[in-house]
């Protein structure tokens, strides 16, 4: 595996609200409320997330519009370890006055360099997942694995 993609999904409700403001704007397409609506649902399908590409030891943060993704590329710093834990991830959702939040329960990968400063590497629901991710990035990179995903937190 050369490169590690996450990208944050966009949530159903987000999604519905997009598809929603579409279709009303394609049904007004030839007015100028039409063309409006069409926009604003562009920004309902909109995400973001961060690549790094293992081989050339590049990274970059990216928007997301309809799978194109826009980012710069930067080259990764010396990464000391990586560290898997468990977060809480909070979407919200706003349209025409109404705001939903939607809470889920993930495991993170942070790439740590400099003693203190981080870049977010995956996002996973799966422990496993995140384990293997983990250690296929410290086999290649060279460098330990903090599994701090209970209390206690320990080297692997």
């Amino acid at each position: 595996m050369n490169k590690i993609v996450y990208k944050r999904k966009v949530p159903i409700m987000k999604m519905a609200f997009g598809i929603s403001f579409f279709l009303l704007g394609f049904s007004f397409l030839f007015h100028f409320y039409g063309f409006i609506l069409c926009g604003m649902s562009v920004f309902f399908f909109y995400t973001d997330g961060s690549e790094i590409d293992l081989s050339s030891k590049t990274y970059r943060t990216f928007h997301s519009l309809f799978g194109f993704r826009f980012g710069q590329w930067k080259t990764l710093p010396d990464v000391e370890y990586v560290s898997v834990f468990k977060t809480a991830e909070i979407n919200t959702v706003r349209s025409l006055g109404a705001e939903a939040n939607v809470k889920s329960d993930i495991i993170q990968l942070n790439l740590f360099y400099n003693r203190n400063q981080k870049i977010t590497a995956y996002r996973t629901k799966d422990e496993d997942d995140a384990f293997k991710v983990a250690g296929e990035i410290a086999q290649i990179l060279n460098i330990d694995i903090l599994d701090a995903t209970q209390a206690e937190s320990k080297w692997l």
